[in-house]
């Protein structure tokens, strides 16, 4: 299975994990490839992963709030407190739970090369089970896998 991971944020950090972690289980080699804002779920820390409710009209607000009440300073903080105290009371594993399931499951992680430089990073800022490469090296992957995803 090859997936690719471009979205940095809490609600789309869970789908290329849960779906990698779910495919190694089941005995698929997987391989996700972590480019653009995706990078960001490499990083050795994980805790500014946020979520917004600007712009994302499917989340679930325990009271309908406009458009405009979404944009207010600390919308974003306090949606990513409730959104991370619902995984948490609905037994969902963390993000950093996830993530070590995959890394366990010899699920290999490729930074997109391109990107750390375009953004100035550092390998250093990354776990050490990054391996990083361009698209070149994960297509080499995906070109032969049975499932491609992009997420």
């Amino acid at each position: 299975m090859a997936l690719i991971a471009s979205k940095g944020t809490l609600d789309w950090a869970y789908p290329p994990f849960i779906l990698a972690s779910t495919a190694a289980s089941l005995g698929y080699e997987v391989q996700i490839f972590f480019t653009f804002y995706g990078l960001q779920l490499l990083r050795k820390d994980l805790s500014q992963i946020k979520v917004s409710p600007l712009a994302n009209p499917a989340m679930p607000m325990p009271v309908p709030m406009p458009v405009l009440v979404q944009a207010l300073p600390g919308m974003e903080a306090m949606a990513t407190m409730m959104m991370k105290d619902m995984i948490k009371k609905k037994g969902v594993a963390s993000l950093e739970e996830l993530r070590t399931i995959c890394i366990d499951s010899d699920v290999k992680f490729i930074g997109c090369q391109m990107t750390v430089d375009l953004f100035g990073f550092s390998k250093d800022d990354f776990i050490p089970q990054t391996q990083f490469g361009g698209a070149s090296m994960f297509l080499g992957f995906a070109g032969s896998a049975n499932i491609s995803l992009f997420i």
